[in-house]
């Protein structure tokens, strides 16, 4: 009897037709591509092509993919137990990294920090903390800001397309201001402006809860706010009793070359409140609030936690994080990243006139791309193709802005050099085929 087939090696084309026929189209899928393996900043798909990841699993990877450290703790915690729910039997790593983040905050005041799930979690968690202490309802966010999928997460985002589009309607009493753009003509005074119009026009100062607002944004285009605009908005917030809230979801765990971002905007704008996620556990699902302690303990028991919320695992993985960012000084080497990141990139906007801008904090970086240098042109088109052809080549890239014509790069930090500069050549190698691939007629 002839022996049985092996069975076929999986493609990416078989896995994504499985892929279609089974999960619902609003999942989207940047690239039909399934990895079967990573190590650090490279990928390899199902059928053996190579990838050197900028994307970082959307901003989750600072340390790598599968770093010694983070997948040791892990395995030795798994040993042990994998689930209680904290808020029924404790566990000291939840407690003992609280304490390490606490430590890591900046403010000169006392401070408690709490554990979830998601980045979105953490925004709404924040929310509520606002509204309980101060009894106020109404929270202020900006155009371009990215804060989660949920209904409030969507009602915060300022982003109609695609996380908005027909979700509606959304919570009430949510409120959006200019966020500081000079390069679509936005300035800090007229950003600034846009909230007092805000408060005439729209809500009264008194009733405000909360102003939210990321350090960098990230799905809006890597627009960062400037430290004074910070500055202004925390005394705006002391002068009318709000609750000054930094989304640090995907600017923390150092990726720009501070723990927090924010810690860039110096002590006189230390904001009340602040949410971390992605990077803080290595790749694990963790969120976290931190905070002034008089407003993390204004809600009662029981109106904070969630069933998953600082699982042991991931709580295994964030101290493993915080310990691998002192071992191999990641701090420092966020700096040189972006250093020689903003540099190539640069070399690139000399010899391509559709990049109109270099910009971003640390090692999150972006271009943005124009029609033949026309900043009153963004180019979507461009951007796509772009990234389709720095894929074919074995890079992965991610697009974002409110115009869709914005690269960013969140390459792991634990990136060699060399692997740096072959990923930004194949970018330069991409741009160049990209603006000469025929338009479709």
């Amino acid at each position: 009897m002839n022996a049985p087939s092996p069975p076929l090696a999986p493609t990416n084309a078989a896995l994504m037709a499985r892929r279609r026929a089974a999960l619902p189209r609003g999942l989207g899928q940047t690239y039909e591509v399934f990895v079967e393996r990573a190590d650090n900043a490279e990928v390899w798909d199902v059928e053996g092509q190579r990838y050197i990841d900028f994307a970082g699993g959307i901003a989750v990877l600072n340390t790598g993919h599968r770093h010694p450290r983070i997948v040791q703790a892990v395995k030795a915690q798994l040993d042990l137990y994998h689930h209680t729910c904290f808020q029924v039997l404790a566990y000291e790593p939840y407690v003992e990294l609280a304490e390490r983040l606490l430590a890591k905050a900046p403010g000169d005041f006392a401070k408690k920090a709490f554990f979830l799930s998601t980045g979105a979690e953490a925004v709404e968690n924040a929310v509520k903390i606002a509204r309980v202490a101060t009894g106020r309802s109404a929270v202020i966010a900006f155009g371009g800001g990215f804060h989660g999928r949920t209904l409030l997460g969507m009602a915060l985002t300022g982003k109609v397309a695609p996380y908005k589009s027909g979700f509606g309607p959304f919570p009430a009493e949510i409120y959006h201001a200019e966020f500081p753009n000079p390069l679509h003509g936005v300035s800090v005074a007229d950003a600034l402006r846009s909230l007092e119009h805000l408060f005439k026009y729209d809500v009264e100062a008194s009733r405000v809860a909360a102003i939210i607002l990321e350090p960098v944004q990230g799905e809006g285009g890597f627009y960062v706010a400037p430290p004074e605009f910070a500055q202004a908005l925390r005394a705006l917030c002391d002068r009318h009793g709000i609750v000054l809230i930094a989304d640090e979801i995907q600017t923390g765990a150092g990726r720009t070359g501070t723990w927090l971002a924010c810690e860039q905007w110096g002590p006189q704008a230390c904001p009340d409140l602040i949410t971390m996620a992605k990077s803080m556990a290595g790749g694990f699902p963790l969120a976290a609030v931190i905070g002034r302690a008089e407003l993390m303990d204004a809600p009662g028991p029981g109106g904070l936690g969630g069933t998953y919320a600082g699982h042991p695992l991931a709580c295994a993985a964030a101290l493993a994080v915080l310990d691998v960012f002192e071992q191999e000084q990641l701090l420092a080497r966020a700096q040189a990243v972006g250093a020689r990141l903003r540099a190539g990139l640069q070399a690139l906007a000399a010899q391509h006139p559709e990049i109109g801008d270099v910009r971003g904090l640390g090692a999150m970086l972006a271009i943005e791309l124009f029609q033949a240098g026309n900043l009153q042109q963004p180019n979507p088109e461009l951007t796509q193709r772009v990234c389709a052809e720095a894929l074919a080549r074995g890079l992965v890239l991610l697009s974002c802005g409110l115009y869709a014509n914005v690269i960013r790069i969140l390459v792991p930090l634990t990136a060699s050099d060399a692997l740096l500069d072959e990923g930004l050549a194949l970018l330069g190698a991409a741009l160049a085929a990209a603006k000469h691939v025929p338009k479709p007629q």
